[in-house]
């Protein structure tokens, strides 16, 4: 099943040790992605998914926001069908030391996770807590030099410009009851804009690059990910595409429409 984390992750940073980042101008976009089973491995019970997913990046003169949401069918050989939804909305305040989450996802109209809470760190580079409310008031330590979602994703892209090809840090975006995850990112060479995604919207008109990340367990030990990411990442912080890898199977998501959203007058 899709989770909060893999669609956020498309999703967003700060250098961990500075202010905001230096080379990465972000758009502001709404985008809409429809969402189809990609290839499946040998073993796996899963036949077909098709879905559709809305995300959102916006922006305040404090933070940045991210609604996504989804829904998804899935198709089991010996089991009923199932449809999966999910809503996963958060703010970040810009200097990378608050957070707060929302992460509510239903299977077949009944609630299998609803996470809600707060974090923020002790300053730039150091560790920090961060405080669920739901599904019960309790706290996870965060580790120093960990980023939040929207701040990973910048760094990657500053990381990206400046041509490295390999960057791995802790994240947190509360989409479960964990503390801070790691991940690894490899980034590929940059590409051109593609030709044929700048007819959808001139926020395509971008320069990027392939990225695999990586997202492994809070267990630092375990050797396997939980999950893989493949994304085609703008400089302006689009992703013209994705592609989910769950092992036993992959969800491909592409990108339908997109439309910039406003910037605040601060």
């Amino acid at each position: 099943m899709m989770s909060g984390r893999a669609a956020a992750l498309l999703f967003v940073s700060l250098v961990a040790a500075a202010g905001p980042a230096a080379g990465a101008e972000i758009a502001p976009h709404r985008a809409l992605y429809s969402m189809r089973l990609g290839k499946v491995r040998s073993g796996s019970s899963v036949i077909d998914a098709h879905g559709a997913m809305e995300y959102e990046w916006g922006e305040t003169c404090s933070g940045w926001t991210i609604e996504q949401r989804y829904r998804l069918r899935m198709r089991y050989a010996e089991s009923p069908d199932a449809e999966i939804q999910s809503n996963f909305v958060t703010w970040e305040s810009k200097d990378g030391q608050r957070y707060r989450f929302n992460d509510k996802e239903m299977r077949n109209g009944k609630v299998t996770q609803d996470l809600r809470g707060t974090a923020r760190l002790d300053g730039p580079g150091k560790g920090g807590v961060a405080l669920f409310s739901q599904p019960r008031p309790h706290a996870r330590k965060l580790p120093a030099g960990v980023l939040f979602p929207s701040a990973h994703t910048i760094l990657l892209i500053d990381a990206a410009r400046r041509g490295r090809h390999f960057v791995v840090r802790k994240v947190f975006d509360g989409s479960a009851d964990e503390g801070a995850t790691e991940v690894s990112a490899v980034i590929g060479p940059k590409l051109a804009p593609d030709p044929a995604q700048e007819k959808l919207s001139p926020l395509l008109r971008r320069p990027g690059w392939n990225l695999r990340l990586a997202f492994f367990p809070a267990d630092s030990n375990a050797e396997e990910p939980d999950y893989e990411l493949g994304m085609q990442l703008l400089d302006n912080g689009v992703s013209q595409a994705m592609v989910i890898d769950y092992g036993e199977y992959v969800i491909d998501a592409k990108l339908d429409d997109i439309e910039p959203l406003p910037k605040p007058h601060c």
